[in-house]
């Protein structure tokens, strides 16, 4: 199948992938006066008295916006808001489908970072929590920081930390194939943008080590002044051997190569020049950084992309539903390291030690165990780390 062309005929035949659902009746006078005025003004006057309250009496409970600004989707860049509709609507069907999460589709018409930020926080009261998706690199960094510290609900940037948790649960499973460790690993992520630094950040909070990241002018180092803030930020917790040069010279005797970057820029050689049993997770879409085949002739041990076609995507609808899900549900203020290391731990174990092979070490994105078992674990993170607003359990 041409999944493009099919794809734009099936967008012309549903125009839209969700719509909202009216869950009480409105049928006779009763009812009406009952979901609408008159007697909808007591709800009101309860919430006006304690906010808290709209949690319990309206559906913010379980509403997120997934919001953007356009620029940086999927792998097209910057098309702008509208352009990218499709893809904030996919994703909130997604939400809906794994996690029964109502979301909403939320296209900001501007890239000035303070606009956007007062546009969600004068949105906020609405959610009950907020999804940020596809604003470009390095805006979207200040972005989900400010919204963080000045918001009381779980605020996400999925493509920073989605894929990062999903990234790690891949690598847990295929450590226990190559039978390596997490402390001892040496990695190198080519792709200093959203997702890379994210996984970094991620990683080291796991308990790596050593991690090496590289973008287009070659190994980030210390010091660099060639790259952006974001950038130099990160080059203050990795690379400690200060090791400088290109892609090439990093992957040098690495045991893992995480690529969220662009087509075709690892050899076959380069991937040779590893350590023994080496794990490559290659995610560029739609063509990754070196193709499965060859990156498995060169000698690695496992090998992750990030697409539907080969074994072991690394796709981060494994994340976003269950995590959301678990955070609504206990009310979660928000969404901290210990709750997303729980979720990628929950990810990794829904492939048992039975199932686990080279070519098997993830669940597959619409396996609902998965969605069920990160929001579990999620929603005891959140518990068990102060966060939570109600205990785990409840809904």
């Amino acid at each position: 199948m041409n999944y493009r062309e099919e794809s734009l005929k099936k967008h012309a035949e549903w125009r839209g992938k969700i719509e909202t659902k009216v869950r009480v009746p409105v049928d006779s006078r009763e009812n009406l006066s009952l979901a609408y005025t008159p007697g909808v003004a007591e709800p009101c006057l309860a919430i006006q008295k304690d906010v808290e309250k709209s949690f319990d009496l309206t559906r913010r409970w379980n509403t997120v916006p997934v919001i953007t600004d356009g620029t940086a989707v999927l792998g097209l860049g910057d098309i702008g808001p509208e352009a990218g509709m499709p893809v904030m609507e996919g994703k909130c069907a997604l939400f809906k489908a794994f996690a029964d999460v109502d979301a909403f589709p939320l296209c900001i018409r501007s890239k000035d970072t303070e606009e956007i930020i007062r546009t969600v926080k004068l949105l906020a009261g609405s959610f009950g929590g907020i999804n940020l998706e596809d604003i470009s690199a390095p805006r979207c960094f200040e972005i989900e920081k400010r919204l963080k510290a000045e918001l009381d609900i779980p605020v996400f940037h999925d493509d920073q930390h989605g894929t990062a948790i999903v990234t790690a649960a891949a690598l847990i499973n295929a450590l226990k194939i190559v039978g390596k460790q997490l402390e001892s690993l040496k990695i190198v992520i080519n792709g200093a943008g959203a997702a890379g630094i994210a996984i970094a950040r991620f990683l080291l909070d796991m308990g790596v080590k050593d991690i090496t990241l590289c973008a287009s002018k070659g190994i980030i180092c210390e010091g660099d002044t060639r790259v952006n803030p974001a950038q130099q930020e990160i080059a203050k917790i990795t690379n400690r051997s200060h090791l400088t040069g290109v892609l090439a010279d990093a992957m040098k005797g690495a045991d893992v190569f995480i690529g969220v970057s662009v087509a075709n820029c690892v050899t076959k050689e380069m991937v040779a020049s590893m350590a023994k049993n080496a794990i490559v997770f290659t995610c560029a879409n739609p063509v990754p950084e070196i193709s499965r085949a060859d990156a498995l002739a060169a000698g690695a041990a496992v090998v992750g992309t990030g697409s539907s076609e080969f074994p072991n995507q690394i796709n981060n609808v494994l994340v976003f539903p269950g995590l959301f899900r678990g955070a609504l549900d206990v009310r979660a203020t928000t969404i901290n390291s210990q709750m997303m290391i729980a979720a990628a731990r929950g990810i990794a174990s829904c492939v048992s030690d039975g199932e686990l092979s080279k070519d098997y070490i993830l669940p597959y994105a619409y396996d609902k165990r998965a969605h069920e078992r990160v929001a579990e674990e999620v929603a005891k993170a959140a518990v068990l780390s102060g966060v939570a607003k109600l205990p785990a359990g409840r809904r």
